[in-house]
């Protein structure tokens, strides 16, 4: 058994001063104080292929054989330039050339809801290189000092709050994963020299260039004119968005105590809610709703959720939409879930059980046979090629004392009416054999076979 790792340093208040020259051996350092000691850390690098990541990744290669952490790097290929391809290579072949295995992922950029072309494709880049990670592995990415001033005044233009103003974190949670960015203290001219010293080559973008592009804006026409009157600028940003995210985390941790009287269950109790100060439900909400892995609503919204929806009557089922997300309320209880998604075509619907154990759904869940020698689940008695569809409503059960309602069962069972709609029903021609994992037909489980013939249903919810 590998010996406990300890617990690093703040990351916002230890960072390591930033010397005259970046290399290795500050980044060695960096790394210790985000992480603690690297060695058998695994290690993937968000690589572009460009000046920031290139470097970054020399630095990583020279250190990897004396720390002895594992190293590789994913690069996205978006699609939208017809260079990208080419990128993509270059990209392969400098890693290569470093001994660091590098994967490309290709992912297609959606704006169809109205979002820019920048944000559409970094949540595109984002949830490729998330859904790539390994277990236990850290995503790096090579955001530095003038990444940090850009995101400072793209927040301001936005009038964002502290969590905006906090800008990018040393270190951070994304989605489950965990997402170190050592370069931010770097200045980027400070990334260019070592670079031009090793001789190393990086691709540049033209897009990088198209002032169109808020952040390009910034950085050619903004940026420079602040940095000719304060040279300085974008180290005192980056100080004051330490500053500020030291003030969100204060925030995150008195939400979590008024949240620590309002939770129940999965849900929120909206008579908890209306206890607190108007400022405090509104932190509360957000801490609550970001760590359900959803996007902050915007202030008309947050105002819409603290007003109307926590005041309407018990009865009611008022709900709140923003980007990817929505907040629904069910007498005192209230639910934060992502925005329905497709439900399941006739294409993913079947379901061969001993190949597949299993089987994501189109609502973004997903149903698994797990053998447990305990599990309710006979499988000799289970038909091998099963289909698996939503209600349709006015569905009925096999009980002891004739058939009952399945709309009953899952009020019994506590969810809500728009879970209800997307409860997978496990079928075997017309027949019902399985409720998710809710209810199961009496002729597919009991009975006295062997223990290692047995499974348990498992269903994972999308909310």
């Amino acid at each position: 058994m590998s010996a406990r790792r300890p617990a690093p340093p703040d990351a916002a208040t230890d960072i390591v001063t930033v010397p005259s020259r970046f290399n290795p051996a500050w980044l060695r350092l960096q790394l210790r104080s985000l992480i603690g000691p690297l060695r058998d850390c695994q290690l993937c690098l968000a690589y572009s292929g460009g000046m920031d990541s290139c470097a970054l990744l020399c630095a990583l290669a020279a250190l990897r054989a004396r720390e002895r952490f594992v190293l590789r790097a994913l690069h996205v290929n978006h699609q939208i330039h017809p260079q990208a391809a080419t990128w993509a290579r270059q990209a392969q072949a400098c890693a290569r050339r470093l001994r660091v295995p590098c994967e490309v992922l290709e992912v297609t950029v959606d704006t169809g809801r109205g979002a820019s072309l920048e944000s559409a494709a970094r949540t595109a880049r984002y949830q490729a290189l998330i859904s790539r990670l390994k277990a236990g592995e850290l995503l790096l990415t090579a955001h530095h000092q003038e990444d940090q001033l850009e995101t400072v005044l793209l927040a301001l233009m936005r009038g964002s709050g502290v969590r905006g103003l906090s800008a990018m974190a040393a270190v951070s949670e994304f989605q489950q994963a965990k997402l170190l960015r050592p370069l931010l203290p770097v200045a980027r001219a400070q990334l260019e020299r070592y670079l031009s010293r090793r001789g190393f080559p990086w691709s540049e973008d033209p897009s990088n260039s198209d002032e169109r592009f808020d952040r390009n804006y910034l950085r050619r026409v903004v940026v420079p004119l602040l940095r000719a009157r304060w040279p300085a600028a974008a180290a005192t940003a980056s100080r004051s968005a330490a500053h500020l995210g030291e003030t969100r985390r204060l925030l995150e941790q008195l939400g979590q105590q008024h949240l620590s009287s309002a939770r129940d269950g999965r849900a929120l109790r909206v008579s908890a809610l209306r206890r607190l100060s108007a400022a405090e439900r509104r932190n509360a909400l957000r801490v609550w709703i970001t760590e359900r892995g959803l996007a902050a609503p915007d202030q008309a919204r947050m105002r819409e959720i603290c007003g109307p929806m926590l005041a309407a009557r018990p009865d009611a089922t008022p709900c709140v939409r923003w980007q990817g997300a929505q907040l629904r309320r069910h007498g005192d209880r209230l639910f934060a879930c992502a925005l329905s998604a497709p439900q399941l075509t006739e294409e993913v619907a079947r379901w061969n059980w001993r190949r597949q154990p299993r089987l994501s759904l189109g609502s973004g869940g997903s149903l698994e046979l797990v053998r447990d020698r305990h599990g309710d689940v006979r499988l000799a008695a289970l038909p091998r090629l099963l289909s698996v569809r939503y209600r349709d409503g006015g569905e009925r059960l096999p009980g002891a004392h004739g058939h009952h309602a399945l709309k009953d069962l899952l009020q019994k069972k506590g969810l809500v009416p728009w879970q209800r709609r997307n409860v997978p029903l496990v079928m075997h021609d017309e027949a019902i054999v399985a409720v998710a994992d809710l209810w199961l037909a009496p002729q597919y489980g009991g009975g006295d076979g062997p223990a290692a013939g047995r499974a348990r249903l498992r269903w994972r919810r999308s909310v």
